[in-house]
Formats: C-alpha cells, structure tokens, sequence
C-alpha cells in the first residue's frame, strides 16, 4: 500500500510542479497568437510566483501574476469603451475581445482538478480495499 501511496504522491508533486510553468507557457502563446503585444510588457509580466504543498500533495496552493490590464484584454474592455451610448466617448468602440487568459485558465483549473479527484479517488479506494481485505482474512483465520 506504501508504494501505491508514494507513487500516487510523487505523481501529484509532479503535476502541480508542471502546472504553473505550463500556465505561463500556454500564456504567453496565447498572447503572441492573438497579437496583445504592443509593447511586450504583458508578456514579460507573466510569472508563476509560487506552489506550496502539504507533504501528500492533497492540498496546493497555486500563484501566477501578470499585469491586471491583461484582464481588460482579455475582456475586451478599456478607456475607450462605450458605456451604454454612443455618445459618451463619441466614436465607435475599436477594442476587440482577445481571450489569452480567461478560456486557457478555466480548462486548465478543470484539467487539474480532474487528475487530483482521479488520483485521490484511486488512492482512497485503495486503502479502502486494503483495510477490509485485512479485516475479512483476520475473520477466517481465527
């Protein structure tokens, strides 16, 4: 059972290590893809800042930064967005919605959370299964 446990473990430490620096990475091709780079500084403002993990790896705490005006991009929002009327800036809107970030972070949020209830679920039902079959050969060995 020990060897399933530190291999299930070890596996997890391996994919929340991978995790941020694959955030970043997709990010970034993102951003170059959809041509958000003006002057480069979202690009370089990307950063995976730090993972923290309990010694199982059941419980991690992941942290990436980027400049917030990413979000405005990303939404399609800024200063020169209207606000209900055509006449509140008094030119049509230009900015286009270029999704570098949001529909890239949900599908990898979903894609981790899938491998921990997968990886967590196999190590419960073995300890499950190694505890009753230990019960049921203490009651026919007396």
């Amino acid at each position: 059972m020990s060897g399933t446990t530190d291999r299930n473990t070890e596996e997890r430490r391996k994919y929340v290590a991978a995790f941020n620096a694959t955030m970043i990475k997709i990010w970034r091709e993102q951003i170059t893809l959809l041509g958000v780079v003006d002057t480069g500084a979202l690009y370089r403002s990307t950063l995976a800042v730090r993972t923290n993990m309990d010694g199982k790896v059941t419980s991690v705490t992941l942290e990436q930064s980027f400049n917030t005006y990413g979000l405005f991009v990303d939404y399609g929002t800024g200063s020169n967005t209207p606000r209900g009327n055509p006449g509140d800036i008094g030119r049509d809107n230009r900015r286009k919605r270029r999704r570098w970030f949001s529909r890239k972070h949900y599908a990898s949020v979903m894609n981790i959370r899938e491998f921990f209830a997968d990886s967590l679920g196999k190590e419960a039902a073995n300890v499950i299964s190694n505890a009753l079959t230990r019960d049921l050969s203490k009651r026919f060995a007396t």
